[in-house]
């Protein structure tokens, strides 16, 4: 069981998606030490704030597509979602050490694996949570080794407005000219579904100086059409 390579000359620096979420259970420690094993150059996660103010990595506002019990993320405290015990990727239950992991755990391991962090912000955050994001990852030494990404725009805003050379990509199906000049104007790059991106969208792109990230792409083919189009980032599950 491993993951499949990438052999393009133009090949652009992937990430593993919620860890190597094609071999381990998604956003747990084991996928994230299973990437960091890896040629990859970055770990993707996804961050959320639980009731008692935790920072945790989890994809779903709610546990129960990765749990047996049903909880909300963001209204239970830390505790109780730490004792859950999440799903094998054959849907069975049984290796305990498969639990939701804090954000911490998660930039201590790219840290350790010297793995560029792409965190994604998942739903809005208030200014001073962002920011509190933020500071706890600098307390860590790592800030400057990761990249923010994320569908709401403001969240981005707030990254920037405190750490204006941050690195964060907007995450969206479709760029247009004015997306993109916009982006351009606030020194932000692009975070894309695969099929939204054409030879013009990227070409648009890098005219503008925005770097192009691309999700999910988990088939060969799909890597190396985006690899003719000059992409500088692939996030996949599965390819390396």
């Amino acid at each position: 069981m491993n993951t499949t390579k990438i052999h393009h000359q133009n090949k652009p620096l992937m990430v593993a998606h919620r860890g190597v979420s094609g071999l381990e259970t998604e956003n747990t420690c084991a996928a994230f030490v299973a990437a960091g094993n890896r040629s990859y150059y970055g770990i993707e996660t996804d961050v959320h704030i639980t009731a008692d103010g935790k920072y945790v990595t989890f994809h779903d506002d709610e546990t129960r597509r990765m749990a047996a019990e049903d909880m909300i993320i963001e209204k239970t405290d830390f505790e109780t979602l730490r004792s859950l015990i999440l799903r094998q990727r054959d849907g069975n239950f049984g290796r305990i050490d498969l639990r939701i992991p804090t954000m911490q755990e998660y930039i201590e391991i790219c840290k350790q694996y010297e793995k560029v962090a792409v965190l994604e912000l998942k739903n809005h955050f208030q200014k001073e949570q962002v920011f509190e994001i933020c500071e706890i990852i600098e307390g860590i030494g790592y800030l400057e080794n990761v990249i923010f990404i994320s569908f709401d725009f403001e969240n981005l805003v707030y990254v920037k407005e405190r750490y204006p050379n941050q690195p964060v990509q907007f995450l969206t199906g479709k760029c247009d000219e004015e997306l993109a000049k916009k982006l351009s104007s606030l020194n932000m790059d692009l975070d894309i579904y695969f099929e939204g991106l054409d030879a013009e969208t990227a070409e648009r792109c890098h005219r503008y100086g925005i770097k192009v990230n691309c999700w999910t792409v988990d088939k060969v083919e799909d890597a190396a059409r985006l690899a003719e189009l000059g992409v500088d980032y692939i996030t996949s599950n599965i390819l390396e």
